[in-house]
């Protein structure tokens, strides 16, 4: 099982490596990446959780409440696996890599942007699915921002996607 660990922080650090090093030839993209994180901290998310509410009353509401429910899982899966499995992130890793926005944390795995993003997008879709051109580019910049800003290995957002996608769906099970 160790074998295998190494091999996949291998494989991760040179990806990470590889877009970290693309990526800051290009500041302003980087200012880019950078602010579609800042939107993945919750701010987007709240502000559309408040849209729902105010522009569509009950309907909205609902929704709202289930992804605020779902918010609550994501956060408590997230915590315990950070705290479980202490990854250090790519810019404290020694690999060359640099944060180019302050970590909100020590730990990388999993991205909490990613499933919170993931979770969050597949239940508004559920209730409103002509949000998808919206939300599904969001989701996925939100994503790969976490690795070109050098917060995560592509591993630490891949698992989150299927945590996210996991708990966002496994969300709308339970009320079928």
């Amino acid at each position: 099982m160790r074998a295998l660990w190494q091999r996949l922080t291998k494989f991760d650090a040179f990806w990470c490596q590889n877009w970290h090093r693309r990526s800051s030839q290009y500041r302003l993209m980087q200012r880019g990446f950078a602010i579609i994180s800042r939107l993945g901290d919750g701010i987007f998310w709240y502000g559309l959780i408040a849209f729902f509410v105010l522009f569509d009353g009950l309907d909205g509401t609902r929704a709202g409440l289930h992804m605020l429910a779902t918010s609550v899982v994501v956060m408590a899966l997230y915590k315990s696996l950070k705290h479980s499995t202490r990854r250090e992130r790519p810019c404290n890793a020694n690999i060359g890599i640099h944060a180019v926005v302050a970590p909100l944390d020590r730990y990388s795995f999993p991205s909490g942007h990613t499933m919170h993003a993931v979770a969050f997008s597949t239940v508004a879709l559920f209730y409103y699915p002509h949000l998808a051109w919206l939300l599904v580019p969001l989701t996925l910049l939100i994503a790969a921002s976490r690795v070109v800003l050098g917060l995560h290995y592509p591993s630490d957002v891949i698992v989150a996607s299927g945590l996210g996608l996991g708990i966002g769906y496994g969300s709308l099970k339970l009320l079928a």
